[in-house]
């Protein structure tokens, strides 16, 4: 049975009773929040050295970093290396979305590495093999696709992304809108050239109930992916992406009939006024499912810096109700990230996360902060350091102020406020 079967038959699984000690509740809340479907337990049947984690609803908002290898940079060790780095960093899950090399192999060697459970994009291992045999995408078949969905069941993998909502459809309303970027995702733009070239429709739609049994099979929670994402503001809620999203709660409704459990992906560029909407939309048109975003970026004019407006977005969409962040590092539309740039994107969407958190009310959320200021307020250093979301970094900043006897750090030294307010 899955976890889904498990909950609505009124059982509590070894997973759930895990998840439940994690976050700190009853068994019984993650329960009903699997059976209706506004929970998930993430963790493949085949894969259980690591711990399984929940995501949706009542839970804290967990955070999610890509790492991979492409054409022009495929450095396994360096991928391995982002891992421990990542989950080092706070990181509560990784994406393996590797497009080099032997694809198959690296997720093994990603899967075996990773503490925490890992989820994968198939669509590009099925386009990775053709191009790697000297093939057209446009060569691609059904089977293609879901041989290689089988195959990431069979290894272990966890959740996975699949663009079900890319419909002929749905990819007219994109071309019917005139977008300036089109379609920005890899997968979405894979299955709309596909599509076109072939005049027939998306099997991952058209073959829902196939991919469904295969996912059962090992109990991989269905990431649907937002395969017609806006990639910058001025296609932000446009007829495409409503449309996408119309299908993908179709879809959210016979996975659960069928035992499966569903996220669903969102948007990508947002203005700041639209992303509290989309996460309404979402949780109203995908009957509650969690909600895994992409930032959301609500500017498109910071390269280098967008893991700030993802943090930035990703707060306002996790106090709305998102439940999952994906990362976004400093390197996002320039390159594949370095050490450097996991590590600062991992800490700011752990930033955004906390923030969503306490505005949700979540039980413990806010006590750090408290103690921080506690700490602050003895001028307690080293608890500071300590309670910290980077205490690496927070360690490196500090200078203790010299001139009024390290009560207070060099930027106010005899004129810090806590200081002179105290009656000594």
């Amino acid at each position: 049975m899955t976890q889904i079967e498990m909950a609505l038959r009124g059982e509590i699984s070894e997973e759930m009773q895990l998840c439940a000690q994690q976050e700190g509740i009853a068994p019984e809340d993650i329960r009903r929040g699997v059976a209706d479907g506004t929970v998930v337990v993430v963790r493949n049947k085949k894969h259980t050295n690591v711990m399984p984690i929940a995501i949706g609803k009542g839970v804290k908002t967990k955070i999610n970093v890509n790492i991979g290898t492409s054409k022009d940079v495929n450095d396994l060790e360096m991928e391995i290396r982002k891992i421990d780095c990542a989950v080092a960093a706070g990181a509560d899950t990784v994406m393996d979305l590797s497009t080099g090399g032997d694809v198959r192999m690296i997720r093994k060697k990603i899967i075996e590495a990773s503490p925490v459970v890992v989820g994968t994009v198939p669509i590009y291992q099925a386009v990775t093999i053709l191009l790697n045999r000297h093939r057209a995408i446009m060569d691609m078949t059904a089977d293609d696709m879901f041989n290689v969905i089988e195959e990431n069941g069979e290894d272990g993998v966890d959740f996975i992304t699949v663009h079900c909502g890319v419909t002929r459809r749905s990819v007219k309303c994109v071309e019917d809108e005139g977008r300036i970027l089109g379609i920005v995702s890899r997968g979405g733009s894979i299955l709309a050239r596909w599509m076109h070239h072939c005049g027939n429709e998306n099997p991952l739609y058209e073959q829902f109930d196939r991919l469904l049994a295969i996912a059962r099979s090992y109990d991989m929670v269905l990431s649907l992916g937002d395969g017609l994402r806006p990639g910058c503001l001025a296609d932000a809620t446009d007829r495409g992406q409503l449309q996408e999203l119309i299908l993908l709660g179709e879809l959210t409704k016979r996975a659960r009939e069928y035992g499966v459990q569903v996220m669903i992906e969102g948007p990508g560029h947002v203005p700041l006024p639209q992303i509290t909407a989309q996460v309404t939309l979402e949780k109203s048109i995908c009957h509650n499912a969690p909600f895994y975003v992409l930032g959301p970026l609500p500017t498109d004019i910071a390269p280098g810096y967008d893991h700030i407006v993802s943090a930035i977005g990703g707060a306002l969409a996790g106090a709305a109700g998102a439940d999952f962040l994906c990362y976004v590092t400093p390197a996002e539309h320039l390159r594949l990230p370095t050490l450097d740039d996991v590590r600062d994107g991992t800490v700011a969407a752990r930033i955004a996360a906390h923030i969503a958190d306490i505005s949700k009310g979540l039980p413990g959320a806010v006590d750090k902060d408290h103690m921080m200021a506690r700490h602050r307020e003895a001028f307690n250093w080293e608890g500071q350091i300590e309670t910290s979301i980077d205490p690496v970094k927070a360690r490196s900043y500090l200078e203790k102020s010299k001139s009024a006897g390290e009560k207070g750090c060099t930027m106010c030294g005899e004129f810090c406020a806590i200081k002179v307010g105290r009656r000594e």
